[in-house]
């Protein structure tokens, strides 16, 4: 088995790299049957119609696709590369005898999660964990991130002198590693800890008051290192791979819940809503850009996203007509969305004043305990 990094084929002499190839086909060709692994590839196998202005990577790339071709003299080799980058990737490189399987390494579903706790739950002296639970509250986590919750659950297990890992550990890492540590010290006035004890309870109220929407599992106002002063906490009874223009449009409205709670109960506006303002924008945005939801554009692509696995920078792909037409949609959809919230709030004050006041006391509640005041 030969690893070997794309960076190291890059060298300051022209010819070095190439030479570099040539030597490790021949190294692996005399100890077949081998794998090779070329970790981060296109260091030397970007698409070769940019001007790249490196004569040396293209010579280095040349000598690879040469040592690819597959004659009967490489028989016995396998040879595998790793990137974040597939679009930039030279189009000789993906041809069917060169490579030509594709293995995409995607986030995990549930079942996967709850496999890779395990994996890592291993390690540490545990009772009898809720893995479904758990499972869930990490949707879109990566095994690394599971690793890490992991790693926190045990950390704070030892801080509560426990000599084993229990589920609520875990729960607690899972908001430690999203959120941040709970700023134990940090004082904050009395009046503005019932404004962010209301604008909680509107997230939670507009999200409970409406069908195709996650139900609340927390509600708490301890603030977070990340400057979070408080959050609501949603999970999914199960996996979702599709979320439809309701369920988008629900979501956008849950996020509005917030500033509205505000508004009503509270007769003011904060600054506390930056991050659900940020949120519904951008869902709003990509419901007309990306997914063609729009009554305008209809099924147009709008937007152009890059870079899928390295965060997926996007940008827009229409004239300044079109994207002035895109605002004023957005600006509707959070509109209609901030309208619905209200009237939410407004229908259910009694309920809104019975929360807040048990949050402000409790700091922190359960979803079972919000629902049971709504229901009262």
């Amino acid at each position: 088995f030969f690893s070997i990094s794309g960076s190291e084929f890059v060298q300051m002499f022209v010819g070095m790299g190439a030479a570099k190839v040539r030597d490790l086909f021949q190294q692996a060709q005399q100890k077949a049957p081998c794998i090779i692994f070329i970790d981060e590839i296109d260091a030397i196998g970007q698409s070769r119609d940019r001007a790249m202005g490196n004569d040396e990577r293209e010579q280095t790339l040349n000598q690879l696709l040469t040592e690819m071709d597959g004659f009967d003299a490489t028989k016995g080799l396998v040879i595998l590369a790793a990137t974040n980058r597939p679009e930039s990737l030279d189009k000789a490189l993906l041809r069917p005898g060169r490579f030509d399987r594709r293995i995409i390494m995607e986030l995990p579903d549930l079942e996967g999660r709850k496999a890779i706790l395990k994996v890592h739950l291993k390690d540490v002296k545990h009772g009898d964990i809720d893995l479904d639970k758990v499972g869930r509250a990490t949707a879109g986590s990566s095994g690394a991130d599971i690793a890490n919750i992991v790693n926190e659950a045990a950390l704070r297990a030892v801080r509560l002198g426990k000599n084993q890992i229990e589920t609520e550990d875990l729960e607690e890492s899972v908001e430690t590693v999203i959120a941040g540590e709970q700023k134990k010290g940090a004082v904050i006035s009395p009046e503005e800890k019932r404004i962010i004890s209301y604008h909680e309870i509107g997230h939670a109220m507009v999200a409970a008051c409406q069908s195709h929407s996650a139900p609340v599992e927390k509600i708490t106002i301890v603030p977070r290192t990340s400057g979070a002063l408080g959050y609501t906490m949603q999970v999914d009874a199960g996996e979702k791979h599709l979320m439809s223009k309701q369920e988008m449009l629900n979501r956008i409205a849950t996020l509005t819940g917030g500033r509205a709670a505000e508004e009503i109960m509270c007769h003011t506006v904060t600054t506390g809503a930056s991050n659900d303002i940020e949120k519904a924008t951008q869902l709003a945005r990509e419901m007309i850009t990306i997914y063609g939801m729009s009554d305008k554009y209809g099924m147009m692509q709008l937007e152009q996203v890059r870079n899928r696995y390295l965060g997926g920078n996007s940008s827009l792909t229409c004239s300044a007509e079109t994207a002035r037409d895109i605002d004023k949609e957005v600006a509707e959809i959070i509109h209609n969305a901030h309208e619905k919230a209200k009237k939410i709030i407004t229908d259910h004050k009694a309920q809104m004043d019975a929360a807040a006041g048990i949050l402000l006391k409790k700091e922190t509640i359960t979803g079972e305990e919000f629902m049971k005041v709504l229901g009262e």
